[in-house]
């Protein structure tokens, strides 16, 4: 009798994970990624769309479309913290809303009341002119102040790599977006602020090894042809620690390929550093 429970018990435990292997559910892609050795595998974005690969993150797509990340998370309708999944299919276009155009109505006026109202309103515009040109001005000089402010002193900026610098950032369309410091190999790369890693890995074309850092809600800094990445996502680093080793990852030159980006735009890291 015990022999043929045992039976039916081994019976019913082979059914059941039988069944558990059978079911299929993609596995979901954390919007930060601990597998750095993912070789062969890069983010190729061609057109308006992406299709979610195993390894990709949010911040690695949004890097390597040169868009914000809380924008492309926005625009596709995924909330924070940002997790995606393989095969999901990502859009970079924003969702266009068509509104209807609706005639005014606008009730007649007598001749004679129109140009009276005209005049004076002629009147009152020329001598506004003025006092709004000194306003107006007098607010950009403000914002222009205050970004300036807010660049400086919600990041402090530092270094990443002592060496030479022997590519400088360029406005042109394909133009070198970063500052590329050469060093030797195995040289010691530097957190230039302090933050928080939110890619390390490689699957992102043309940048090899490749660590990004985030800083803020607008800042993020990138430091590419790593030989060595010693620090994983979603760990937070101070200003000034060794985060990787200088080496040539998909680079024709032995060199840190330093980036820093402002709500996904590129920007000028010379104008940041001390």
């Amino acid at each position: 009798m015990n022999k043929q429970i045992k039976c039916y018990v081994a019976l019913f435990i082979s059914i059941l994970l039988f069944a558990c292997s059978s079911s299929h559910v993609p596995a979901p892609v954390s919007s930060l990624n601990n597998d750095v050795n993912n070789y062969g595998r890069k983010i190729n974005i061609n057109g308006d769309k992406y299709t979610v690969q195993k390894g990709d993150t949010l911040y690695s797509i949004a890097f390597s479309a040169g868009q914000d990340v809380r924008t492309l998370a926005k625009n596709n309708s995924i909330p924070a913290p940002y997790t995606i999944f393989p095969g999901q299919s990502i859009s970079f276009s924003a969702i266009a809303k068509k509104y209807k155009k609706t005639k005014k109505y606008t009730p007649p006026i007598k001749k004679a009341a129109k140009t009276s109202q005209k005049n004076n309103n002629k009147s009152k515009k020329e001598l506004d002119k003025p006092k709004q040109r000194g306003y107006v001005q007098k607010q950009a000089n403000k914002k222009i102040s205050n970004s300036k402010h807010l660049s400086s002193s919600k990041v402090q900026w530092f270094w990443p790599a002592k060496g030479k610098i022997t590519q400088r950032f360029s406005n042109k369309e394909n133009g070198y977006k970063g500052l590329q410091i050469a060093n030797k190999k195995g040289a010691a790369v530097l957190a230039a602020a302090q933050g928080t890693v939110v890619y390390a890995g490689n699957a992102l074309r043309g940048y090899g090894s490749l660590i990004i850092l985030k800083h803020n809600d607008d800042y993020l800094s990138a430091y590419a042809h790593n030989s060595k990445l010693l620090v994983k996502e979603k760990q937070e680093v101070k200003a000034g620690q060794k985060i990787a080793e200088i080496g040539n990852t998909e680079s024709a030159v032995t060199a840190l390929r330093f980036e820093i980006r402002y709500r996904g735009q590129a920007v000028n890291p010379a104008k940041y550093l001390p």
